[in-house]
């Protein structure tokens, strides 16, 4: 199977399985539901759980098995979404080409929706998986937790919101994403792989190197994406980076550096899957996907 197959493939399991944990619209409370539902089905590249089942392809993990995992982690990043974008974060009024969700709706349902979903990720990580072991369970959940707590996600954003119009050095700028963009992706990859046949220590080790690589190589990109795209083309408000004055790598290396930056990111990532071979092909192509996407 090609890559765009695969990956079209995956996205519409991805969906699918994000509808089936969702509660539905007619069930009490209808609005709260309904939110939930308008900010999570329908929209995105699903570039998180794409990892985890890329990654579960590298240890041999049946997909019926990743899909826990896959859905958990994409809740949890459509939550942080969800909660970015309201008037006391971002402020901001589109997301995945269409209005974000608390103005669909109103500011108390997007918190509401936000909180529902990070549960629901929780929920869905818990659920039992035949011939899954229960210890490597209990570690899946302690990684997501981690990574989307004041040491993961959440402490990066408070980091970025700190950070507004201020100016950080290269180290101080990765020390934020990988906490606040990095965590995540790093997670997702780590849960695929928790999936799977057990790594042995130096293949977890670079595994988790290349999980972090492909997280600041998110982040770079999306800066460069938010400084030349635009918001049709994007999905979201072009543009607002510079417009909250918040350092990224774009206005800290200019845009030709950061693009350098971007290229030896994704050398570090290929080479840290070369002695995988073949078995991690999704994750190297995942890699160039994530450097060239322009949606």
């Amino acid at each position: 199977m090609d890559f765009l197959t695969w990956m079209e493939t995956m996205q519409q399991r991805s969906e699918e399985n994000l509808e089936r944990r969702m509660p539905s619209a007619g069930i009490a409370p209808q609005r709260l539901h309904t939110a939930m539902r308008y900010a999570a089905l329908g929209g995105g590249k699903r570039v998180r759980p794409l990892l985890c089942y890329a990654t579960g392809e590298l240890t041999g993990a049946d997909p019926l098995r990743v899909d826990n995992a896959a859905a958990a982690v994409e809740l949890i990043h459509v939550y942080s979404l969800v909660h970015d974008d309201l008037p006391c974060m971002d402020d901001d009024v589109l997301r995945r080409g269409k209005p974000t969700c608390h103005v669909e709706f109103d500011d108390a349902t997007a918190l509401l929706v936000g909180d529902a979903l990070q549960s629901l990720a929780f929920q869905s990580l818990a659920k039992n998986v035949p011939g899954m072991d229960a210890a490597r369970q209990l570690d899946m959940l302690l990684l997501l937790a981690q990574a989307s707590g004041s040491r993961g996600m959440a402490g990066g954003q408070a980091i970025d919101l700190a950070a507004v119009g201020q100016s950080l050095t290269l180290s101080e700028l990765e020390f934020m994403h990988i906490h606040k963009t990095g965590a995540l992706i790093r997670a997702a990859v780590l849960l695929g792989a928790y999936c799977g046949a057990p790594l042995d220590a130096a293949a977890w080790v670079q595994l988790d190197h290349f999980a972090k690589t492909a997280g600041l190589l998110f982040q770079v990109v999306d800066d460069i994406l938010d400084s030349e795209a635009d918001t049709a083309t994007l999905g979201k408000t072009a543009g607002k980076d510079a417009v909250h004055n918040k350092p990224t790598y774009v206005n800290l290396l200019g845009i030709a550096q950061a693009k350098e930056k971007a290229a030896e990111l994704r050398a570090q990532a290929h080479s840290a899957l070369a002695p995988f071979g073949l078995a991690a092909r999704r994750l190297g192509e995942l890699t160039n996907f994530i450097v060239d996407r322009s949606f």
